[in-house]
């Protein structure tokens, strides 16, 4: 399927028809065996989500960070580990987790590699203030 684009600013396509790229951190740093595919973005139009794709290669690992942005994470196929906090949780095929804004997180990808839909939204939830352990 070739992607198409509709007069009210619809997008249509699949996930090949969109080029991997090389995963990177908030602060550009490469992560080593994860690709990364913007399936929407700001600049098809998006107001609020961006929804992205992630590959990553069997045992490979995404680097703790955080930033002022929540993710809603839903695994596609493999499985991995995230950490986020003080807690690690084990996620397979058709698992979910929701990871808040500014919380060190980071994802320990499992012997079979893991594919995930990745959404944020397209501008900080909270500013750096903000403590989600301290809101629960």
């Amino acid at each position: 399927m070739t992607i198409q684009r509709g007069p009210c600013g619809e997008k249509i396509g699949s996930v090949e028809d969109i080029p991997a790229k090389q995963a990177t951190l908030a602060d550009g740093t490469p992560v080593k065996g994860v690709t990364i595919r913007w399936l929407i973005a700001k600049d098809d139009g998006a107001l609020t989500f961006a929804m992205r794709v992630f590959q990553a290669e069997p045992n490979s690992h995404i680097p703790a960070h955080k930033h002022p942005w929540e993710h809603e994470i839903f695994v596609l196929r493999g499985s991995m580990k995230v950490r986020i906090g003080e807690n690690t949780y084990e996620l397979k095929e058709r698992n979910f987790v929701y990871i808040p804004p500014n919380i060190d997180h980071e994802y320990f990808v499992g012997d079979q590699g893991v594919e995930f839909l990745c959404l944020i939204p397209l501008k900080p939830s909270v500013d750096e203030n903000y403590d989600p352990c301290k809101q629960a």
